[in-house]
């Protein structure tokens, strides 16, 4: 567990939280709704790429100048400030001042603007970033320079992982189904050399079946998808959709030369585990033709599942391969 404490006095800034990787929702498109926050509670993430002001466009920077901010294929805004950056949930910060005339160009919250809109309490230096906006997760970052990590040296509590409905309790599909989507459909897309895809029945033709048909050729012959990790082996797989650890990021390792492409755990364990109904699945399976009562939970939604664009796009954009031209010629069609 860690502790985030302010550069300039040392002042507590955070309760102790544990860190994970960013989860793959952060950048997708929300629409014009209020959001939750970002991250759960006691949890940390930071943001490898390069985050908020100033933005320049492709044409400003070009090619390489864009590269050089890890993006390899025109994009409407390209962020080239800070790397590493620390995302957090609102709820656990401690010891700031909030500014809210340093709120950029909102709606109806606060978005980051020009100048830090999060005081330390105590010395007054600007520490970070407030955002609530409508369409906008509700986070906290703070500048990597303005606070310090201390180590607490105690370890993280277990957090079992729990299979996580496409379906949300409104009966939409679920944001982050759809940004997980999104971002496994571009590993897929590079994965695929431009050939065609066999994908297996239920939710992974669902979450990739229309757009794969939209953009790669028909077969045969197919590369076949599978479904692999703990206790589920995928083989004779060619691409095998795996979970992705929790804390680091990194996906599964599956055995022999299958390509991995990860998803969140939670959003894998719904697809390992497609048979189970609740959120809270018990020990071991469940009986054949026995579904579990918890709470009446929808099935799909009346209209058909898409992957997010802002993320498969914003993924796509941050792969080498898509310069690809083949791929580059895929990610224009998007």
């Amino acid at each position: 567990m860690d502790l985030f404490v302010c550069a300039g006095c040392g002042a507590e800034l955070s309760v102790p939280v544990e860190r994970v990787a960013l989860p793959a929702e952060a950048h997708c498109d929300a629409g014009h709704r209020w959001m939750p926050p970002l991250m759960e509670p006691g949890t940390y993430a930071v943001d490898p790429d390069p985050w908020g002001r100033p933005w320049r466009t492709w044409e400003e920077i070009g090619a390489s100048g864009a590269a050089a901010h890890g993006v390899y294929a025109p994009a409407y805004g390209i962020p080239t400030g800070p790397r590493n950056v620390i995302v957090l949930a609102p709820g656990d910060t401690r010891g700031t001042r909030l500014l809210p005339e340093r709120s950029g160009n909102s709606c109806l919250g606060m978005v980051a603007g020009d100048e830090p809109s999060l005081l330390c309490a105590g010395c007054g230096l600007g520490v970070g970033f407030r955002e609530d906006d409508c369409g906008v997760w509700q986070t906290v970052r703070y500048a990597p320079g303005a606070v310090v990590r201390r180590s607490l040296g105690v370890p993280p509590p277990a957090a079992p992982v729990l299979p996580l409905p496409p379906v949300d309790l409104e009966g939409d599909w679920d944001l982050r189904w759809s940004a997980a989507a999104g971002a496994a459909l571009a590993r897929l897309l590079a994965a695929s050399g431009g050939r065609a895809l066999c994908l297996p029945d239920g939710l992974p033709a669902v979450m990739f079946g229309r757009t794969v048909e939209r953009l790669l050729p028909a077969g045969p012959p197919f590369l076949t998808v599978g479904v692999a990790g703990p206790g589920l082996p995928g083989t004779g797989a060619d691409i095998v959709l795996v979970p992705s650890d929790r804390r680091t990021g990194e996906p599964w390792r599956p055995a022999g030369d299958a390509v991995p492409v990860p998803l969140p755990a939670p959003v894998w364990a719904r697809l390992a585990r497609s048979g189970e109904t609740s959120p809270t699945p018990v020990s071991g399976t469940l009986p054949t033709q026995v579904v579990r009562d918890d709470y009446p939970h929808p099935d799909r939604p009346g209209y058909l599942f898409r992957p997010d664009r802002r993320t498969l796009r914003g993924t796509l954009a941050r792969m080498p391969e898509v310069r690809q031209p083949w791929l580059r010629a895929l990610y224009d069609r998007l």
